[in-house]
């Protein structure tokens, strides 16, 4: 199977599915790729032909999450397209089937929340994920304040978001947030294979086990989405937060005020 738009291109073979972005270098995601992907996830979670779902994405980065400098669909009622675009997030969590991310550069923001929606990460040593909410001067999304936590534990997690610094591949892999190391650039010939191996196994068992480790998970992120949005929402509108994207615009320190 081999379905291709410009924005995504989805194969299968030998029982896995490729999922992979195509907005390069930094494969800024809005409602229309987030659905893309939500769509051919659930059309290959009905498919006997896939047992497994590696999600890469095409050149340096894996993704950067939102574009909040060119609009990217976000600068009009930022509230309600979130809030549309989170909806169709959700839906994520609800695939059946095992996802494996391939995640070379950066894992960003939302790019990061994509990648914990994922059961495995496979990185490089020069992978960097960031969750860079607080530099920007508003709450973290894409269920993060479930999914990070359950990967990295609270305190970890609590580093991560607090402090919004760049997490490198072997730090990442000592506190569980990758999941394997690959030599560098071979994240996705890595996941790949661990994917067809996962394949391998009886698929009925896959899924009842994963549905035991999961059990839950969607509901939980659902209801953390919304309390994400609302903080997300009352903070858009602060000085700060201005200040935070303009400075990462400007490639500067920004000059929080606490207004």
């Amino acid at each position: 199977m081999q379905a291709d738009s410009e924005d995504l291109s989805v194969t299968v073979e030998n029982g896995v599915g490729l999922l992979e972005m195509r907005r390069p270098p930094a494969n800024y995601f809005d409602e229309h790729l987030i659905g893309l992907l939500v769509d051919a996830a659930r059309e290959l979670d009905g498919s006997a032909d896939c047992r497994v779902l590696v999600l890469a994405s095409e050149g340096k980065h894996f993704c950067a999450g939102a574009d909040f400098g060119t609009g990217g669909g976000f600068d009009g009622d930022r509230v309600a397209v979130s809030e549309r675009l989170y909806r169709r997030a959700a839906q994520l969590f609800e695939i059946r089937t095992p996802i494996i991310a391939a995640v070379q550069g950066a894992a960003v923001g939302g790019g990061l929340g994509l990648a914990c929606a994922a059961d495995f990460r496979v990185a490089d040593e020069n992978t960097r994920f960031v969750a860079n909410f607080a530099m920007l001067g508003f709450h973290q999304g894409f269920g993060l304040s479930v999914t990070l936590p359950e990967i990295v534990g609270r305190q970890a997690a609590a580093g991560m978001l607090l402090s919004a610094r760049p997490v490198r591949g072997q730090e990442a892999h000592r506190i569980g947030l990758a999941d394997r190391l690959a030599e560098p650039s071979r994240q996705r010939e890595q996941a790949m294979a661990w994917a067809r191996e996962l394949a391998s196994a009886a698929p009925l068992a896959v899924r009842s086990i994963r549905s035991t480790l999961r059990a839950g998970l969607a509901r939980r992120v659902a209801e953390a989405l919304e309390h994400e949005l609302a903080e997300q929402a009352r903070l858009w509108a602060t000085a700060d937060c201005a200040e935070g994207i303009a400075a990462s615009l400007e490639r500067r320190s920004p000059v929080f005020r606490g207004e």
